[in-house]
Parts: structure tokens; C-alpha cells; sequence
């Protein structure tokens, strides 16, 4: 079991992502200078960096190295990151705040944020294929996971189902699989990926972990739906209370504040049994899971 404190070791491994996302990045200054300077804009300097922190604490399961896990972390997290670009887009939740500052196309423009993601989405891609990350098979199934849990099938699919269903109500099946397409299916390739970056599992233990990545993604976009519906902008960093005002299906919405906090806690159970199966070496995905579930931004 690792001795430092939750609170350091996540401040310690949030300023490690940091600093490797700065050096996957383009430099400022190269050309050309407006893009790149964008997209460290929209990656850099905040974020609770919460997949890259179930990357890391994943790898803690089987062994991976530092170095390998910075790569992987990245990866997700510029992923994340164009998704919250185009996400902020006029034609998408047109949001003018995002981590305290102005949104991508409000700092820069439209068209700026738009090549913002599309470069973001490539840059993940290139540096998950680096030549000697992992073994080539390996390798090939950590590619294949990421672009899954990206597209039509994971994330991109989520948000169009989240778009078409503005103003329309959900039952709690059809709200849990958008969910699980939008936030859950990048949440658990962070998971899977992190554990892909050490020593292979054992198809049990594959299974175990996989179980609980999709159950820390619904737990998040709950949670993330109840802080959108009592915390302040401030608070947040981003408009609060937007879905509401867009008239956008969430858990709150659907099963009230008091049940959406219930099913919350209940989730946290859940995915904390999925675990035991790996005893100590759970030690900060257990922590994680608490951290997702009581957070308050």
C-alpha cells in the first residue's frame, strides 16, 4: 500500500500530468503559432484531471511505469480536452466559461476551436502510437480501446444522443446508456488503459476492473449533475445550472436531488465491491471512487 496521503499523492500526480501534457504539446511559438498556442490554452492549467488520476492509480494494479502511464494519461486527457472545446461550441451547449476562464472559441474564435479538437483528438493518437511504448499487441488493443471509446460508439455517440434529446424526456435506462457513451466510456478506457500500461490481468481480474470503470463513469455523471444543480459557477469554474436552463435530461431531472444523491451513494458501493478482488493494490482507485462520489467541484 502506498503511505502518502490521498490529497499528495493526487496533487503530486496532477502536477505530474501537467507538466508531460506541456511537453506532448506543440510549442507555442511553432508554427502555426495561433493554433498551438490555443490548444495549450484549452489543456493546460486546470482540470481536476480525474481520468488521468484513474490511469495512474489503475497502473498501480499492475506494476506500470511512471513513464508509461504519463503517456497514457495524456492521451485520455487530450481527448477530454477537445471533447470540452466542441462541446463549448455555439452550435453544440454554446458555454462562454470553462475551468474560470473564457471557453476556446470565446478566447480565440470558432474556427480556431474547432481545429483546437481536431488536433487535440490526432496529438492523443500519435503519441498512444509512439514506437516502444508497450509490447506491439498490446500496444495495437490500448489504440484500438482509446478510438472505441471516442467515436460514434462511445463518446461522439453519447453527445448526439445528448443533443437530440434536448427538451425530451428519459427514462432512467436510456439517461444511463447516453451517459455511459458520453462520460462513462472515456472514464473507462482511462481505467483500462492505465492497468493495459503494466502487467496483464487475469481474465477475472479484467473483468472485475472493467465493471468497476463503468461504474465510476455513471457515479461521475451523477455527481456531476447534482454539483451542476447546487454549486455556484464559481465553484464550478463553468456556467452552472446550464442543463436545467437547456431543458437537458439529467439525474436530478429524472429522479429528484434527494434520490439522485441516494443512487449516488449507491453507485459508490457498487464499484467499491468490484475491487476487493485486488485487495491493497485497489488502495487509490478505492480512494478515487470516494473522491468522485463526495466531490464538490
Amino acid at each position: 500500500m502506498n503511505p502518502i496521503p490521498f490529497t499528495e499523492w493526487m496533487a503530486a500526480t496532477q502536477t505530474r500530468v501537467e507538466a508531460a501534457l506541456s511537453h506532448c504539446l506543440p510549442a507555442a511559438n511553432n508554427i502555426p503559432a495561433r493554433l498551438h498556442d490555443a490548444m495549450r490554452y484549452a489543456t493546460l492549467g486546470g482540470g481536476k484531471r480525474v481520468r488521468p488520476l484513474l490511469a495512474f492509480a489503475a497502473g498501480e494494479l499492475t506494476g506500470a511505469s511512471t513513464e508509461r502511464l504519463e503517456v497514457v494519461a495524456c492521451a485520455v486527457e487530450m481527448i477530454h480536452a477537445y471533447s470540452l472545446v466542441h462541446d463549448d461550441l455555439p452550435c453544440m451547449d454554446d458555454d462562454a466559461l470553462r475551468r474560470g476562464r473564457p471557453t476556446c472559441h470565446i478566447e480565440y474564435d470558432e474556427a480556431t476551436a474547432l481545429l483546437v479538437g481536431d488536433s487535440l483528438q490526432t496529438q492523443a493518437f500519435e503519441i498512444l502510437a509512439a514506437p516502444g511504448l508497450v509490447e506491439p499487441r498490446q500496444q495495437l488493443e490500448m489504440i484500438s480501446l482509446l478510438a472505441h471509446a471516442s467515436g460514434s460508439r462511445g463518446m461522439a455517440g453519447g453527445q448526439a444522443i445528448d443533443l437530440a434529446s434536448v427538451g425530451k424526456p428519459l427514462n432512467q435506462p436510456e439517461l444511463e446508456l447516453m451517459h455511459a457513451l458520453k462520460t462513462g466510456a472515456l472514464i473507462r478506457a482511462a481505467v483500462l488503459l492505465g492497468a493495459l500500461a503494466g502487467t496483464p490481468l487475469s481474465p477475472a481480474e479484467r473483468e472485475h476492473l472493467d465493471r468497476f470503470a463503468k461504474r465510476a463513469g455513471l457515479l461521475f455523471q451523477v455527481v456531476d449533475d447534482i454539483l451542476d444543480c447546487t454549486a455556484s459557477t464559481a465553484t464550478l469554474g463553468k456556467t452552472a445550472g446550464k442543463d436545467e436552463a437547456a431543458a437537458k435530461p439529467t439525474y436530478v431531472s429524472l429522479l429528484g436531488l434527494e434520490r439522485a444523491r441516494d443512487y449516488a451513494e449507491e453507485l459508490r458501493r457498487e464499484t467499491l465491491a468490484e475491487l476487493a478482488i485486488f485487495g491493497d493494490r485497489a488502495f487509490r482507485l478505492t480512494q478515487l471512487a470516494d473522491f468522485i462520489c463526495h466531490r464538490q467541484f
